[in-house]
């Protein structure tokens, strides 16, 4: 079981980054995934799930309207549109289902 992240980066206040979790040992259709992200000197946050029934989805508030969870089962792999960056999304990204953590994805939003 392993989940394996992509897509960070550096990017400019107001840009745009597509983060990848891409699953290997479990159907990401079977589990709840999600995203959390760890600022430095802060705790590890949630920001986005998915749900394994349906598409429900759940965003933190400070992420509402501008970041979008998604699921491919195909690929078994979710995906985190983030939109409209700013300087404190900056963080390391984790996805985190079946009860695993991937190794994370770094995201630096500059000014």
């Amino acid at each position: 079981v392993q989940l394996v992240e992509s897509g960070g980066g550096l990017v400019q206040f107001g840009g745009s980054l597509r983060l990848s979790c891409a699953a290997s040992g479990f159907s990401v259709s079977n589990y709840v995934m999600s995203w959390y992200r760890q600022a430095p000197g802060k705790e590890r946050e949630l920001v986005a799930s998915i749900s394994n029934v349906g598409r429900s989805t759940n965003y933190a508030d400070s992420v509402k309207g501008r970041f979008t969870i998604s699921r491919d089962t195909i690929k078994n792999t979710v995906y985190l549109q983030m939109n409209s960056l700013k300087t404190e999304d900056t963080a390391v990204y984790y996805c985190n289902g079946r009860f695993r953590w991937g190794q994370g994805t770094q995201v630096t939003v500059s000014s």
